[in-house]
This record gives structure tokens, sequence and C-alpha cells, in this order.
């Protein structure tokens, strides 16, 4: 029998309203499970110090290349997936609508996997790499164009069970099976003497286990017999491309915002200074994300609640949207402090070629800790219908980019990308904000918004003024003391930030932290 959270059957029949409690629940799993983004702080240097920079550049180049790949294959059936599953009219529909979300949003990557293999001869002369790595460009592109797939195979997968309302079940495989896996095996490869394709190696490998994982937990909340006896239901696949398609200008541009400016700046500077320069915008990308892994958490979890709730009254979502946007401003405007203030403790932990990327982790971390303050407006938007809404807002946000980085890049270089593609991302993720508040009257912003806006300057502003007063210490004096300001200020910003109603919302974690005023 397959399995759902709290007792609910499993083709989600269950049509209770969705609470604040379940939007924490949800968030403190789904939280877990980003902080993948978190191992992944602590492994990147682990790769620049084993493999070298520019070998380290050109493996974000390839995955992200990768990403943005799967990103337009996979059809946005992982967002599909989260709007039409908790939608579906008994358990077999629900079996019908992930077995065509998986052959939809798989197959595509494995057939431009297969040509990739083929032409990677032409392909790699595309990319500019550092003479060390040049031998094994090949070999590199094709190992990686393995990962496309099964990457694929893994965000469906993941999405399918998130559907369900099961969010922690990611835990294992993005933390431990995907993350932790990956830096035994390029540790272990890069001792065997495989120091310039042990890194790809090493991530292909761990996908691979992460997928079949993957498939196992599937099993868990679906019936993977019936699955594989459904029909392919041709309504179902409409379904399915109509909130896919309608959402997939809106993740492709997304996803470039992440994942392109490496790659630009790997094929606009020649050689190794191309690889060296997508490995510091990739640096900056990984530490600023872990304050974006709290704003992807709430959107993982309220995309598939907010679906329920708007089958029900649509009203209801405003309290839920509120108070994700009040717990994620509370989590991040200290969290994207502390980083910034820590930026040169930080990059020494990188190989010491890392420390020019310290403007550009501010700029990216100021840019994602103004995203998060806007709350999952993005994902709302998606599964409420308004499906066209954010692929506008990303069009706008990428013409912005593009006109602030044909601006900036040739006076500033990559710092000047940093800030074009801050701009467009804040730009897009405020429009959404706008349009919810002008279409559907959800403000995120609305009473008691205010306390929490005051609570969370005031602890930035704090952590701002110890660190000026530490200047005189050592610098390891000076990390450990705004280290542990950070998780004092953080308590004290949820206790003065938060409404009594949020608090109790948080349940036992609540009275734990002593929460209550």
């Amino acid at each position: 029998m397959s399995q759902t959270p709290d007792g609910a059957d499993p083709a989600g029949k269950t049509r209770a309203h969705v609470t604040s409690r379940d939007v924490a629940r949800g968030a403190g799993s789904a939280t877990l499970a980003r902080l993948g983004a978190l191992i992944e702080v602590v492994s990147q240097p682990a790769y620049t110090w084993m493999f070298g920079l520019a070998t380290y550049g050109l493996y974000t180049v390839l995955w992200s290349l990768v990403n943005m790949l799967s990103n337009v294959l996979d059809l946005a059936m992982t967002s599909a997936l989260q709007r039409v599953v908790p939608q579906a009219d008994g358990e077999e529909r629900a079996h019908a609508v992930v077995k065509m979300a998986l052959l939809l949003g798989v197959l595509p990557s494995l057939a431009v996997a297969a040509g990739i293999i083929v032409c990677a001869e032409p392909l790699s002369g595309l990319l500019n790499v550092a003479p060390a790595d040049a031998g094994d460009l090949v070999l590199s592109v094709r190992i990686f164009a393995l990962a496309l797939p099964l990457w694929s195979l893994v965000e469906v997968v993941t999405s399918a069970v998130r559907a369900r309302r099961a969010f922690g079940p990611e835990i294992r495989l993005r933390l431990f099976w995907e993350q932790v896996t990956r830096l035994g095996l390029a540790a272990g490869l890069f001792l065997a003497g495989l120091h310039s394709i042990g890194l790809m190696v090493a991530h292909v490998a761990s996908l691979t286990l992460t997928a079949g994982l993957g498939v196992r937990l599937l099993g868990r909340y679906y019936r993977l017999e019936l699955l594989w006896a459904a029909p392919l239901d041709r309504a179902a696949a409409r379904e399915l491309l109509r909130s896919g398609l309608a959402i997939l200008p809106a993740n492709i541009i997304r996803r470039c915002f992440s994942d392109l400016p490496p790659v630009l700046l790997n094929l606009m500077l020649p050689g190794a200074a191309g690889a060296t320069a997508a490995g510091l915008y990739g640096i900056a990308r990984k530490v600023s994300s872990v304050a974006q892994s709290i704003r992807i958490a709430f959107g993982y979890v309220l995309a598939p609640l907010a679906s329920h709730q708007s089958t029900l009254d649509r009203a209801g979502i405003q309290p839920l949207y509120g108070f994700a946007v009040r717990l994620s401003t509370l989590l991040v405007v200290p969290l994207a402090t502390v980083t910034i203030l820590l930026a040169d403790e930080i990059l020494r932990l990188f190989a010491p070629e890392a420390h020019a990327a310290r403007d550009l982790l501010i700029v990216l971390t100021v840019a994602r800790a103004l995203e998060a303050v806007a709350g999952p407006s993005n994902a709302i938007q998606e599964v409420i219908g308004r499906r066209v809404l954010p692929a506008v807002n990303s069009v706008v946000g990428l013409a912005l980019w593009l006109l602030a980085a044909a601006l900036l890049v040739p006076r500033l270089g990559a710092l000047g990308m940093g800030l074009a593609v801050a701009v467009g991302m804040v730009v897009s993720s405020y429009l959404s904000v706008f349009q919810l508040i002008m279409s559907d009257s959800l403000r995120p912003f609305a009473p008691p918004f205010g306390r929490t806006a005051l609570a969370a300057a005031m602890v930035a502003l704090v952590l701002a003024s110890l660190s000026s007063l530490l200047s005189s210490l050592p610098d390891p004096a000076q990390a450990t003391v705004l280290v542990v300001a950070w998780l004092a200020g953080t308590w004290l910003a949820l206790r003065l930030g938060l409404a009594r109603e949020d608090v109790a919302a948080l349940g036992r974690l609540g009275a734990v932290l002593r929460l209550r005023r």
C-alpha cells in the first residue's frame, strides 16, 4: 500500500482546508531537503582545492548547461505535477498523470543526451578550458551528457512525491545520497589520480544512485505496478502539457538567471580565463544560494498546498502566503546579513583565487534576500491559474538583465554580470507580488508584516554594528562571534516579528524555541 503524509489517502481525496501549520511543517521538511545547498557550500571549496579553479569552472559550465537543457526538455512537468496531481479525481487518474509526466519529462532528455554524445567533439570546441583539461574535454562532455536524463528523472520523481504533499522524503536524496556521496566519490577519484575528469565522473555516479533511489521513493507514494499498467492517457497528457507549456517560458528564463551567466562568461573569455571566470561566478552563486534555499522551500510547499486550497476557497491562500512571507523574511534577512559580513572568511575556504568573487557574492546575496522577502509569489501564480503572468514577468526580467549586462559588463566584467542578473530577477519577483495584489487581492505585506520587517531590519543593523566593533579581533574570533550573534538574532527576530497565530502554526517547534511572548 502506498503511503502519504498525515494519513491522507494516496489519491489526495482528503479535502481539508490547508492551514499555516501545514505550510510550516512542509517548509521545515523542504528546507532540510534544500540544505543540500549548504552541503554544497562545504563541498565546493573541497572541489576547488582538489581539482583547481579552472577545472571547477568547467564543471560549473557543464552542470549549468545540463540544468538549462533539463529545464527546457522536461516541458515543466515538475511544475505541472504540482497543479494537476492534487486535483486528480481518483487513484487511477493520479497514476496516469504521473506516468505521462515521466514520459514527457524524461524521454526528450534521453534523445538529446544521445545526440550530445555523438556530437561531443565539435560541441567541446565551443568551450574555453585550461590546458590541463583540454585533453579530456571531449570525454568530459560525453560523461556529463549522461547527467541530463538522470537529472530530469530525479526532478520529475521528486516533484511527483511533493505533489502528494510529502516534503520530507527528499531529505535523504538531496542531502546524503546526492551531495555527500558526490563529495566522497570525488575525493576517492582524486586520490586515485583522476585529476581532470574525476569531478565529472563523481557527479554522474552520484546522480545515478540518486535516480535509482528516487524511483524507489516513488514506490512509497504511488503503486509502481499501477504506474506501469496505467494507460497512456491523452487527456492527462493534454492537461499536463497545457499547464507545463504555459509555465515553461518562465521556468526557462528563471533557470537562465541562475545558470546562463557562467556559461556566457566562459564563452566570452578565452582559454583558462573563461573557465576561471565561470568558476568564480559558480562560487558566488553557490554561497548565495543558501539564502535562496529558504525561498525555494516555501515555493515547493505552497505550490501543491495552494493548488489544493484553490479548489476549496481561494481566499484561504492569503493567510498561507502572508505566513510564508513573514517567516521567510525573518529567516533570510539575518542569514544574508551574516553571509555578507563574513564574505572574506567564507571565500578563504576555497582555493586562493576565489577571493576575486567577493563583490559578486555580496551582490547575489542581496538579490537573493530581496527575492526571499517577495515570497513564493511565482509558485502561487502558477498553480492558481495565472500561468501567463510568470512568463511575462520573466521576459521583462530577462530584458532588463540583458540591457543592464550590455551597459555594465564591458566596464565591470563579471561583477557587471552579477549586477545585471540581480536587477532582472528582483524586478521579476516583485512584478509577481504586484500582480497577485491587483488580480487576486493576495497581500503578502499586509499586517502584521510591519512588525516582521522592523524585527528583521533591527537584527541586520545589530549584526552590522557588531561586525564593526569586532574589527580589531582576529578573523576566526570575529567569525565565531558573528555566527553566534546570527543564531541569537534569528531567534530574537522570530520572537519579535511573528504574530501569535504564526507562532501557533509552528506547533511544538514554537514552544521549544520559546517564541511565545
